[in-house]
């Protein structure tokens, strides 16, 4: 089974945490916590649950966006759009051990979330979804294997999860174009098992995970070569 990121999202039948916690259920070990138009503080006790249930199941748990948030929880990682603060900033701030994945929508922007330090990107949208306000340009199946390649030929190997209303069925086209792992959809009203999709396999090998961090009571791990995974 590959690694799968479950982005968080919240919908009339399902919360933030109640998503989170049936992703790690299913067996999901990467979840990203994202909640958008609410303070630090007034996100901080959901993190320190979901930091918490992560911790035992030996998940890896980054948060979109709150670098000092993370910083403070000891969270394994975070994420940054392209209006967040930026790569590199943020690496001067964690330092080495902490997990730091960017957003990506042009070859340009990969190459520079790349050579700033990130340890993946998420490349997208790949097609429309409703979990983004101000989405940037579709990229399709196209659009991702372009920035793939774009990235090898630079020479570099950074992990890239494809973003952006990824079902099951674009496995295959995604896999061709150089993003290897399986898409989780978010809870929906017409997808009441979200969790479902973490025991598939697209029938490559598991990808090899490497000790990023020591947690007090376990290893965590990030990704490295090849692992990357697909998020809605």
């Amino acid at each position: 089974m590959l690694p799968v990121q479950f982005i968080t999202h919240e919908t009339p039948t399902c919360t933030y945490e109640e998503s989170a916690l049936l992703a790690l259920r299913g067996g999901c070990r990467w979840i990203q916590l994202r909640v958008k138009h609410a303070g630090d503080e007034e996100v901080r006790p959901l993190a320190e649950r979901l930091l918490k249930a992560c911790g035992e199941v030996g998940a890896v748990f980054v948060i979109d966006d709150r670098v000092e948030l993370v910083r403070s929880l000891g969270a394994d990682g975070v994420h940054l759009g392209a209006n967040d603060m930026p790569v590199d900033e943020a690496r001067k701030l964690l330092g080495p051990a902490f997990i730091i994945g960017a957003t990506a929508n042009t070859p340009e922007q990969a190459l520079a979330g790349a050579r700033a330090g990130a340890d993946y990107l998420g490349v997208g949208p790949f097609r429309f979804t409703r979990t983004k306000d101000n989405l940037a340009p579709l990229l399709g199946a196209e659009g991702i294997g372009e920035i793939v390649r774009k990235l090898r030929e630079a020479g570099s190997d950074i992990p890239v999860c494809a973003i952006g209303g990824i079902t099951p069925d674009d496995v295959p086209a995604l896999e061709a174009a150089g993003a290897d792992p399986i898409p989780f959809p978010v809870p929906s009203s017409n997808r009441p098992t979200p969790w479902q999709p973490c025991a598939a396999s697209s029938g490559k090998n598991e990808s090899t995970w490497s000790n990023k961090r020591q947690r007090t009571a376990s290893s965590v791990v990030s990704m490295t070569d090849n692992a990357a995974s697909f998020a809605v």
